[in-house]
């Protein structure tokens, strides 16, 4: 007869457990504090969201693609398409850039407005790539998805997440966040635009938020918001709600005044969801 004894596990410690269902409200909960700490430890308090879709790629690397394409009998018309929608993700560069210089020359110095994305590729990217041009912190919240989530590497490394959990990732987009810049984009883009606008609209959200609808010829074809109001499920005030523009001057002016105006006119802090 084997001596051997097995010590037991602590709870905590048990890889088992952690990963049961019985262990599932551990985990969401440990998707709240992990973060609560990192952002306490590095100054941030409050955020400008950057939402967008993860299939666009930056200016250059769409003309490479379509030279190649022409060159090599590829898909010329959709390499044409990744062209023309990359304007899209070097608007939120230039964006995310302008705001963070903007946001680090503010009396005080203290971290505020810090760019802040879903941590991939396409306009998660461009966001992240201008906050770090203009030498900023930036944070990337992404999710553990079987495809295109891959982390982009413009990211400040101390700040990017891993969530696995949809709804805390949402929690934290919109716990800190004091401005949303809303880029084309496809399921996800719409489900975390609606969501917002849900929150907005209700008042689940108390805190005031310039929102900016980013790329007007886009969102008019594929959402008729005046169709909306006509069928009479949105009143006409909700379409103030967000400001829809194709401007990044307008969308720099639009989110730096308002914040002048609301966020830095009231103590640090960060804005309560209900």
């Amino acid at each position: 007869m084997s001596n051997d004894k097995t010590e037991p596990k602590k709870a905590f410690e048990s890889e088992k457990f952690l990963h049961s269902r019985a262990g599932r409200p551990l985990r969401i909960l440990s998707e709240h504090l992990e973060p609560e700490a990192r952002f306490e430890q590095f100054g941030v308090s409050d955020t400008i969201v950057f939402f967008g879709s993860a299939r666009f790629c930056s200016h250059d690397d769409a003309a490479a693609q379509l030279d190649a394409a022409r060159k090599e009998g590829g898909d010329v018309k959709a390499a044409e398409n990744r062209l023309a929608m990359s304007r899209y993700y070097e608007a939120a560069r230039e964006l995310a850039n302008r705001l963070t210089q903007w946001s680090k020359g503010l009396e005080g110095g203290s971290r505020r407005f810090v760019v802040c994305t879903g941590g991939g590729p396409g306009i998660m990217e461009a966001a992240n790539r201008g906050a770090s041009e203009a030498k900023g912190l930036n944070i990337g919240l992404n999710i553990s998805l079987p495809f295109e989530q891959n982390e982009n590497h413009f990211l400040t490394r101390e700040l990017a997440f891993e969530f696995h959990y949809f709804f805390m990732r949402k929690f934290w987009f919109i716990y800190l966040a004091k401005a949303l810049a809303i880029f084309p984009g496809g399921f996800g883009t719409f489900d975390e635009f609606f969501e917002v606008m849900t929150l907005v609209q209700t008042r689940k959200v108390e805190k005031k938020m310039p929102i900016v609808v980013f790329g007007r010829e886009f969102w008019s074809e594929v959402i008729d918001f005046q169709a909306l109001v006509r069928r009479g499920v949105l009143d006409g005030e909700d379409l103030k709600l967000f400001k829809l523009t194709d401007s990044v001057d307008e969308a720099y002016r639009f989110i730096t005044g308002e914040l002048i105006e609301t966020a830095l006119a009231e103590p640090g802090g960060r804005g309560e969801l209900i």
